[in-house]
């Protein structure tokens, strides 16, 4: 609880930021004085603004029901899910002339996961990755069996040179975060460079 609560605290700030610029900027004292134009600018500016904040009420009410619904874990393979999210992501890397390089050893023994929210998460965290990379840029994403109790999953860009994270980019690693230890795993990131480790439990191995 005492997590959820201060992920909740974090995207309600987030969500306070534009909702404080849209007030400023809408204060009739200014807009009164604005000609046609300034107005008409005002206008994109702060539909900019609404954009953000209907964006992290979305990941609000998500990670809401994160917390809320328990998910059926299954006895999944880890490889299939992997190439899945990879395929799906190939061309954004690839039109923004960066290098998606996956790196996935024949891991044999499944893991214990909901496979709807691993394909979010992991499409999410590929998606954030991207916006912290820059052009000629390679995001790895690697697979290794981590111990006898669980596998890794290791999405990084050792050249990434970002110091900040936005508020919506981190909001989904807070989903990431909270979809992955719904699981029972276990998700980490680093900003300088760029890594998301994820673990998730293996299934047991059966008598």
């Amino acid at each position: 609880m005492a997590v959820f609560c201060s992920n909740l605290s974090l995207g309600l700030h987030a969500a306070a930021q534009p909702l404080t610029v849209l007030q400023a900027s809408l204060d009739n004292s200014l807009t009164n004085r604005m000609s046609k134009d300034d107005l008409k600018r005002l206008t994109e500016e702060s539909a900019l603004e609404v954009k953000r904040v209907c964006l992290l009420f979305s990941q609000l009410k998500e990670l809401v029901t994160i917390e809320r619904i328990r998910p059926e874990l299954s006895e999944t393979h880890i490889v299939p899910v992997l190439a899945e999210v990879t395929a799906g992501a190939i061309y954004l890397f690839e039109e923004s002339e960066m290098v998606l390089n996956s790196v996935v050893p024949d891991i044999r023994r499944p893991v214990l996961m909901d496979k709807a929210r691993t394909l979010q998460v992991l499409s999410s965290v590929l998606l954030v990755a991207h916006g912290m990379a820059c052009p000629r840029d390679t995001v790895e994403m690697v697979a290794c069996e981590n111990s006898a109790d669980t596998i890794q999953v290791v999405v990084r860009n050792l050249n990434s040179r970002f110091e900040v994270m936005d508020a919506e980019k981190r909001m989904c690693m807070v989903l990431a975060e909270a979809s992955i230890r719904s699981q029972e795993g276990k998700l980490t990131w680093n900003l300088k460079p760029f890594s998301v480790q994820i673990e998730l439990k293996r299934a047991p191995i059966a008598n």
